[in-house]
C-alpha cells in the first residue's frame, strides 16, 4: 500500500473520523432489573426473567444509572433534555434475548457536548452529537466448545452510555487520545472503571476519506472490535491506507462494518452497514418517558468531583509543576491521588513528580495490561517514595544512591530507611574523608590534570566520576564538585 500512503501523505486525502464509545456504567445492578452487573461471574449466573426476556415481565428503570448518566452529561457540557424517550432497536442475534435492545433514539437524554484533549502538546476539541442510555447485549463465546458457539447473558441488560462524536477526528493518534480522555473522565466521575480489556469501555470508529478541501463526507466504514487504545490507533491507520488505495485505483469504498483483526493487523469485512430504518425503531411501550428536572440536575452537579482539567490547573498553580507533568499526573485519577498522598507525606512536589512520572510509572506499567495501569499493585506506598525523597533532601543519600534504594524498594517493598541502614548506603559528608579521595584521584591522573588545566574543561566530569566510583557513590556530590574545583583550579 506504499503508493496509497504516499498519495495520502502528500495531501491528496483528508481523513474524517467519528467515534461511538460504549461505556458500561458501574452500577450494582442492571438497567431494568435487579440482577448483579458485576464482571467475572460464571456464565449466565447473573440472569433473571427480565433480562432473559421471559413472557409477561416488565422493565423497571435503575435510578442510579440515570444519575451516572447525568454526571457524564455535565462533565462534557451537554444540554440535558428535560424529557427523553425509550425506544426498541430491533435486530436478531443469539446474545440478544429479547430480539430487541432498549435504547434511546429520536429523543436522547442529552446532546451537543464537547471533549477537549491534548495530542503532541496541541489542544483538540471534539463535539459530541449525543449521549444516550441503553442496555447491553450478552456475549457470544466461540472458543469454549469445538463445535458450538455458546451464549453468556450475564452482560445482557447491563447499563451503557453510548457517546457519539461528530466527525471531528483526523487520525488514529487523535482517536486514541480522545479515548484516553474519555476513559479518564468516566473514572474521575466514578461512573465506570473504563477497563477496555473487560469490555467496560468499547469503541466503534466510523472512518472515511475525502479529497482535501471537499466539504462532502466520503463513504464510511465502521470498525468494530476496538478494545484497546493501541487497537484504535492501528485499526484506523490501516483503514485509512486501505481506503486510500481503493480511491487511488479508481474504485469506490463500500459502506460496511469491518472487524479489526489484531493478530493479522488488518480490518476485514463483517457485514454490509445497516441504516437506522433497518432496525425498525419504535417507542418502547413498557417504559414511561424519562423526566429529568432542574432540581435533580443541580443536585448531581453539586456532587461532582474535581475533574481532570481542573485538577491539572490546580497542580500547576498549587505545586508549581509544569503543564506537561500536571497533565501526566492527572490523566489518571488513581495516579493523581497517589501523587497527592506522597506530597502530604513530604512537601517537595517537584521532586516527587519527577520520580512518579518516570520511575514509578515505569514500574506500574510493567506490571499492568495495556491502558489499565493499576497503582494498587505497586509494591510500595506513596509514603515510601516520600521518605526516599526526604532522605535525598536532608543529605542522607545522594540522588545516585536513591536509584539503588528505589530498585530495592521495588523488589522488596521495604521502607527506604531500612534499606539504607542495612546496605550501609548513608552518604559520606565528612569533608576530610572526601578530600582524601579527591587527592588520590588527582594524584593518580596527572596527565588528565594537565589537559584540564590547558583548557579541556569537559574533563571535570571525568574527575567527578572517578571520585564517585572510588567512594562507591556515597560521597556528597556538592562537596565533591567544590573540592575538585579547588584542587584543579588552584
Amino acid at each position: 500500500m506504499s503508493a496509497a500512503r504516499s498519495f495520502y501523505q502528500e495531501g491528496g486525502f483528508e481523513t474524517v473520523i467519528g467515534l461511538e464509545v460504549h461505556c458500561q456504567l458501574a452500577t450494582a445492578s442492571k438497567l431494568f432489573c435487579g440482577c448483579s452487573a458485576t464482571f467475572g461471574a460464571d456464565p449466565n449466573e447473573h440472569t433473571c426473567p427480565v433480562c432473559l426476556a421471559m413472557p409477561g415481565v416488565l422493565p423497571v428503570l435503575n435510578r442510579r444509572a440515570v444519575e451516572y448518566a447525568i454526571r457524564a452529561a455535565l462533565a462534557t457540557d451537554c444540554k440535558i433534555n428535560t424529557t427523553s424517550r425509550w425506544a426498541r432497536k430491533n435486530y436478531f442475534y443469539p446474545d440478544l434475548p429479547k430480539a430487541y435492545q432498549i435504547t434511546q433514539y429520536e429523543q436522547p437524554y442529552c446532546e451537543h457536548g464537547r471533549v477537549t484533549f491534548d495530542v503532541d502538546g496541541a489542544e483538540h476539541t471534539v463535539r459530541l452529537t449525543r449521549i444516550h442510555m441503553e442496555e447491553d447485549a450478552g456475549k457470544s463465546v466461540h472458543d469454549a466448545h469445538p463445535s458450538w458457539s455458546l451464549v453468556d447473558l450475564n452482560r445482557a441488560g447491563v447499563p451503557l452510555l453510548e457517546i457519539v462524536s461528530e466527525p471531528d477526528l483526523r487520525s488514529g493518534a487523535e482517536a486514541a487520545a480522545y479515548m484516553r480522555k474519555m476513559r479518564s473522565l468516566v473514572r474521575y466521575l466514578g461512573i465506570s472503571d473504563g477497563n477496555m480489556n473487560e469490555g467496560s469501555m468499547r469503541c466503534d470508529a466510523n472512518v472515511s476519506l475525502r479529497k482535501r478541501g471537499d466539504s462532502v463526507l466520503g463513504t464510511r466504514a465502521e470498525l468494530k472490535n476496538l478494545n484497546s487504545f493501541r487497537a484504535v490507533e492501528r485499526a484506523i491507520a490501516y483503514e485509512i491506507e486501505r481506503q486510500a488505495e481503493i480511491l487511488l485505483g479508481g474504485g469506490a469504498v463500500v459502506q460496511e462494518t469491518r472487524l479489526w483483526d489484531a493478530d493479522r493487523g488488518v480490518t476485514r469485512s463483517m457485514r454490509s452497514k445497516e441504516e437506522a430504518h433497518d432496525y425498525r425503531y419504535f417507542p418502547e411501550p413498557d417504559l414511561l418517558p424519562l423526566v429529568i428536572d432542574d432540581a435533580w440536575i443541580e443536585r448531581v452537579r453539586s456532587e461532582l468531583p474535581e475533574l481532570p482539567d481542573a485538577r491539572r490547573a490546580r497542580f500547576v498553580a498549587a505545586y508549581g509543576l509544569s503543564d506537561y507533568d500536571s497533565g501526566v499526573l492527572t490523566a489518571s485519577k488513581e495516579l493523581a491521588d497517589w501523587f497527592e498522598a506522597a506530597v502530604a507525606a513530604h512537601d517537595n512536589p517537584k521532586a516527587l513528580a519527577n520520580w512518579i512520572t518516570s520511575d514509578v510509572l515505569r514500574v506500574a506499567n510493567e506490571s499492568s495490561a495495556e491502558g489499565e495501569t493499576d497503582f494498587s499493585k505497586l509494591p510500595f506506598a506513596p509514603g515510601h517514595l516520600a521518605a526516599l525523597v526526604r532522605l535525598i533532601d536532608d543529605g542522607t543519600i545522594s540522588g545516585k544512591i536513591a536509584k539503588t534504594v528505589f530498585s530495592k524498594m521495588v523488589e522488596s517493598g521495604e521502607e527506604p530507611q531500612a534499606i539504607v541502614a542495612r546496605e550501609g548506603l548513608v552518604q559520606v559528608t565528612d569533608e576530610s574523608a572526601i578530600a582524601a579521595v579527591v587527592d588520590r584521584v588527582v594524584a593518580a591522573n596527572a596527565d588528565k590534570v594537565a589537559e584540564y588545566r590547558s583548557g579541556k574543561d569537559k574533563l571535570f566530569g571525568f574527575f567527578v566520576g572517578q571520585v564517585m566510583k572510588e567512594s562507591h557513590g556515597k560521597a556528597n556530590p556538592a562537596l565533591v564538585n567544590r573540592m575538585l574545583k579547588e584542587r584543579l583550579d588552584g
